[in-house]
C-alpha cells in the first residue's frame, strides 16, 4: 500500500504545472538611446510602481514595478531601472532542474536580491559579477533581461549568464541558451515582435508604444492578458506606463524627479481612467484569488473522495445486485477522477483564463479538459440512479449528497466557462 501511495503522490505532483505568468520584452539601441520595454502578463489586480532613493544601504536610487505582494518585503519587482541607467525585467520560463554549484551563495529573499542588484550595480558587467556569486535555482521558473544605458544586455538564467550587445534584442517565455530560434518563434508574442522589427525601426515614443502593443496579449475568454506595459528610457531616465493592454492612455514618470520625493508608491490602476476589462478581471473569482473558493474546492475534493471510498466498500455488500455494484464502483471512479481535476484546478490558474478545452503538452490533462462536458451528460442518469437507490427501506443519503456535489461542480464549471461548447 505504501508503494501505491507514493506512486499516486508522484502522479499528483506531476500536475504541479508551471504557473508562472507569460511576459515579453525587448531592448533597442538606436544612436545613443537605449530603451527596455516590458509587458507583464498577469492575472493579479494589484499593479504598483514605487521609488526607492539612495541611502546608507542603497548606493543608487531605483524605480520598480510589480503586482505580487511579498509580505514584509513589499511587492516583488517585475521590472525596474536605477538612476545610472541599469534596467531589468523578469519573465516566466522553463528550465530543467540541474545540480546546483555548492560554492554559490544561497538566495534567501528573492525580492531583496532583485532590488539589491539595481541598488548596487551601474552596468551589466557589475550585475553579472554580483549575480554569478549566487545559486539561482530558486529562480528555476524565471529568466531575466538586464540592460544598461550603453546598450549592452545581460540574460540571466538559472544556471548561466550571458552578455550581448545587439542593437535589438527580443525575449519572451523561454531560456535562450536551451531554445532554438525556430522554437522561440512558435510563441506568438515573440514572433509578432520579430516581424514588426523586420519592417521598421525607430526611436520615437510612438514606435515603442506600437512595438509593445504588437507583443501584448488579450485573451478572448474574459479579456485578460497584459496587465502592465512599462517602457524604460535608460538615457533620459524616464518611464512610460500603459495599463491593462490599453495603449491610448499613458502615464509619464521622470525617475530623478520621483526619487527627490523620497520613498513612495503608486497603485497603477488608480492613475488611469476606468478600464472595463480590468474591472471584469477584478470581479472574476478563482481558487487562486479567493480563499473561500479555494476552501470550497478542497472540501468538495475531500467529500467526493470520501464518498468514493464509502461506495467502494459498500459495493462488496452481499445485498447489492450486480447493477448496484456497477453503479457504486462507477460512481467511485468518477469521484476519484473529479478529485484529481479539482486538484489541478487548485494548482493551475491557467485553466481559469484560457479557452476550453485547455490544452498543454500533457495528454492526460488534455483529456481531463472534457470532464465538465462528461459530468453534464452523466448528471441525468445519476439523478435516475439516485431515485433507484432511495426506494423505501433502502435510503442512501450518501448518493443524494454525491449528486448535490455534482450540481455544485456543474455550476462552478459554468461560471469558469469550462464547457467546450460555450
Amino acid at each position: 500500500m505504501k508503494k501505491y501511495f507514493f506512486y499516486f503522490l508522484a502522479v499528483l505532483l506531476n500536475f504541479q504545472f508551471h504557473t508562472g505568468l507569460a511576459c515579453s520584452g525587448y531592448k533597442l539601441t538606436i544612436g545613443d538611446k537605449t530603451v527596455l520595454g516590458s509587458n507583464e502578463d498577469a492575472w493579479r489586480t494589484t499593479p504598483h510602481i514605487w521609488f526607492e532613493p539612495s541611502n546608507k544601504q542603497n548606493k543608487y536610487g531605483a524605480a520598480f514595478t510589480g503586482s505580487r505582494f511579498d509580505g514584509a518585503n513589499g511587492y516583488a519587482p517585475q521590472s525596474g531601472m536605477n538612476e545610472v541607467g541599469l534596467a531589468f525585467e523578469r519573465l516566466a520560463s522553463y528550465h530543467p532542474l540541474q545540480k546546483s554549484e555548492s560554492n554559490k551563495k544561497p538566495i534567501t529573499n528573492q525580492t531583496a536580491f532583485l532590488k539589491n542588484i539595481l541598488h548596487h550595480c551601474k552596468n551589466v558587467e557589475e550585475a553579472q559579477a554580483m549575480i554569478d556569486q549566487y545559486d539561482r535555482s530558486t529562480f528555476i521558473e524565471d529568466v531575466f533581461l538586464y540592460v544598461d544605458k550603453d546598450g549592452k544586455h545581460l540574460v540571466v538564467e538559472p544556471y548561466s549568464t550571458t552578455i550581448g550587445n545587439e542593437a535589438s534584442y527580443l525575449i519572451s517565455n523561454f531560456c535562450p541558451s536551451i531554445t532554438s530560434k525556430e522554437k522561440a518563434l512558435e510563441l506568438e508574442r515573440y514572433r509578432n515582435g520579430v516581424l514588426f522589427l523586420n519592417k521598421i525601426k525607430d526611436s520615437t515614443e510612438d514606435f515603442y508604444r506600437k512595438l509593445s502593443d504588437t507583443m501584448h496579449v488579450c485573451r478572448n475568454k474574459i479579456g485578460d492578458g497584459t496587465l502592465l506595459t512599462s517602457i524604460w528610457n535608460l538615457r533620459d531616465k524616464t518611464i512610460n506606463l500603459y495599463f491593462y493592454h490599453n495603449y491610448d492612455s499613458v502615464i509619464h514618470f521622470n525617475l530623478k524627479d520621483e526619487l527627490l520625493k523620497g520613498e513612495h508608491i503608486y497603485r497603477i490602476d488608480k492613475l488611469f481612467p476606468t478600464n472595463t476589462e480590468f474591472e471584469k478581471l477584478k470581479s472574476y473569482y478563482t481558487a487562486k484569488n479567493n480563499n473561500i473558493i479555494a476552501l470550497g474546492l478542497i472540501l468538495l475534493a475531500l467529500l467526493l473522495s470520501s464518498i468514493a471510498i464509502y461506495f467502494l466498500i459498500s459495493s462488496f455488500h452481499k445485498n447489492h445486485s450486480p447493477l448496484q455494484r456497477i453503479i457504486l464502483i462507477g460512481t467511485a471512479l468518477i469521484n476519484f477522477i473529479l478529485t484529481i481535476y479539482l486538484y489541478i484546478l487548485f494548482s493551475n490558474p491557467n485553466i481559469y483564463y484560457f479557452a476550453a478545452p485547455y490544452t498543454t503538452d500533457n495528454s492526460f490533462l488534455n483529456k481531463l479538459s472534457y470532464l465538465p462536458n462528461t459530468l453534464l451528460i452523466l448528471i441525468i442518469p445519476m439523478i435516475y440512479f439516485n431515485f433507484e437507490t432511495n426506494k423505501p427501506n433502502q435510503s442512501n443519503h450518501s448518493f443524494t449528497l454525491n449528486t448535490l456535489c455534482y450540481f455544485i461542480l456543474l455550476a462552478i464549471f459554468y461560471y469558469w466557462h469550462l464547457y467546450t461548447f460555450l
